[in-house]
This record gives structure tokens, sequence and C-alpha cells, in this order.
């Protein structure tokens, strides 16, 4: 049987990012995908991962772990998309390396994608992004720090990913403030900073200090931000505001919320859904589409630009109760 080991790390280690120039994150992205997935069929097949072979990996195994998945790790229909995509181009690499199981890999690329109901992005008001914005203690330098990496996360729209892996050498100063953002699919975009923004980054760098990495928000430790660390801290500061403004209250406010947020200020403020789509990198227009199904003011602009059609008007009469008990009998 041919070992699944040799292929995966081709796949991850040549493929991702040499031939198809997929990104740091991208990487890291599909390799706890494939862990996961891995893990499940260890379990399923009585083998450990590393003897895993080829054959073992069919269509019903793949779904079975999307389902296990699904129920034991709440994962979204988007989350399953993506890990289905990463599967699905595995599976195109093994086609030519191991052709003896094309009828095999041609069952697992067949498997269809799920279909999903689209809910309505959420996001916050004016107020709300104010109240979490001044919550971090401006006179301690953590605080400094958060109010920096939380400014430039909501003003610039950035992808937490984005947020995280920023250096410093993404800042220029002159002839304005500027980000330089590699985004998603190796997608580039220079994007100006509000003059707020660039005074909480500059306060941010003077405390900064020298440490060994080079991206521009780093940990109490000297190290690179976590996803799980900026996180917990978006989470406090809500938490926090909801003091001065209870409407945060329930609300769960994640890093892509306040993305959202920064995208429908910038739609309300312009009208332009091409300069949201150029502000937050989307490769397709038909991604910013959501944030016109979300602003009621579209529709509200529509219902006024219509004129409703004459109808007959009618009182209706309550019949008396006497005469309408008789009428029943």
């Amino acid at each position: 049987m041919t070992p699944m080991a040799p292929h995966i790390s081709a796949f991850l280690r040549e493929r991702l990012p040499h031939q198809r120039g997929a990104s740091a994150p991208t990487c890291t992205r599909d390799a706890d995908s494939f862990q996961l997935r891995f893990e499940f069929a260890s379990q399923r097949c009585g083998v450990t991962p590393s003897a895993l072979a080829l054959a073992q990996i069919d269509a019903p195994l793949v779904m079975d772990c999307f389902a296990a998945l699904e129920t034991a790790r709440r994962h979204r229909p988007t989350t399953r998309k993506a890990r289905l995509a990463a599967m699905k181009s595995f599976m195109h690499v093994v086609e030519y390396r191991v052709p003896a199981l094309l009828e095999q890999i041609q069952r697992v690329l067949a498997i269809p994608a799920k279909n999903t109901d689209q809910p309505l992005i959420q996001h916050l008001s004016v107020a709300e992004m104010q109240a979490i914005l001044n919550g971090p203690d401006l006179q301690r330098r953590s605080g400094l720090r958060d109010r920096a990496m939380l400014h430039v996360c909501f003003a610039a729209g950035l992808r937490v990913s984005e947020l995280l892996t920023l250096p410093l050498t993404a800042l220029t100063w002159q002839p304005t403030a500027t980000i330089h953002i590699q985004g998603k699919g190796r997608r580039h975009r220079a994007l100006p900073l509000w003059h707020h923004t660039a005074e909480d980054v500059r306060a941010w760098l003077a405390v900064r200090g020298h440490v060994a990495v080079p991206e521009l928000f780093v940990s109490a430790q000297g190290r690179a931000m976590t996803r799980v660390g900026f996180t917990y801290l978006l989470r406090t500061y809500v938490q926090q505001a909801v003091r001065a403004c209870p409407s945060l209250q329930g609300k769960q406010v994640s890093p892509h919320v306040w993305r959202h947020t920064c995208a429908m200020m910038i739609y309300q403020a312009t009208g332009d859904l091409r300069k949201v789509s150029l502000w937050l990198g989307h490769a397709d227009m038909q991604a910013t589409e959501v944030y016109v199904r979300a602003d009621p003011t579209e529709k509200l602009d529509a219902l006024e630009a219509v004129i409703p059609p004459s109808l007959r008007r009618g009182q209706f009469t309550v019949p008396d109760r006497l005469i309408a008990m008789l009428h029943g009998q």
C-alpha cells in the first residue's frame, strides 16, 4: 500500500509554498486541517497517522470526518468548504503521483460543497466601536499596544492573520502615514491611516523597544502576538465596554466582526462598493456584496423611490354579536 506521509509532506512543503505561491498563513491553516483529518483517519483505521496509506483515504472516510468535525468541533459550513478545498487540492497532486488510485481520487473530488444559509453579517455601531477602543489603559505599555492594535485592525479592516503578521517595515510615514499589506492570495494593498490611528501607532512604537521578532505587535514576552492572544484581548475589552455601552451585552465580537464594522462604515460613508472591495482586499466584488444586504439604507432608498399602487380603501365593520350568533345556528 502506498504510504500517505511522503505525499502530504510534498504537498505542504513544495506544492503550496513553491508551486502555488501560497502564503505562510495558508500553509499553516492547511496543515492544521490535515492534522485533524489524519487523527480521525488514524482512529478509524486503527493505525498511527504516519502509517496511514493513500488507499485508506477514500470518499466515505472523508465525508465521515467532516460530519464528525461539524458535530464535535462545531465547524461552520465555511470552514468545511475551505477544508474540503484543501483536500481536493491535495488529491489533484496525488492524481499524477499515484495514477493507480485515480478512481478513488475522482470520488473524493466529486464530494459536493454543502449548501448553507447566508445570514446577514454582524457589525458594530459607531458608539459600540468607540467604547471598545476607549478600553485600553494608555498609562501602561500593554494599553498603548492594545489601543494601536485594535485601532489599526479596525481602521484598515484587516483580517486577523494580516494584523498579526504585519511587520515594522509595512509602515511608511512620508508623504502620509500608510501601511502596506500582503493579504489573501498574495494580493498587496496600501492603505492610508487616519491621523488618530497613526498617533496610536507612534505611541506604541515609542515603547515597543528592541525585540527579536519583526512583527509590529508583540506580546509581553517579546514574541509575535498570536491569534488566541488577540481574540482574548478583544473579548476582554468588549466585556469592559459593556458598562459604557450596554448594547454590547451578549454580542459575540470576533476579530472578523471588527473587520465587518470597518467595511460597513466605509460603505455607508461612500456608497461605493468598489471602494469597500479595494479597502478590504477582496479578489471578487461578489464577496463584498454581503455589505449591501446588511445595510438597510439601500432598501429604504429603494422604498422611497418606488410609487406604491393606488388601492381602493374600505372600512371593516364589526358584525353585531347577536346577529353573528344567530347566523351561526
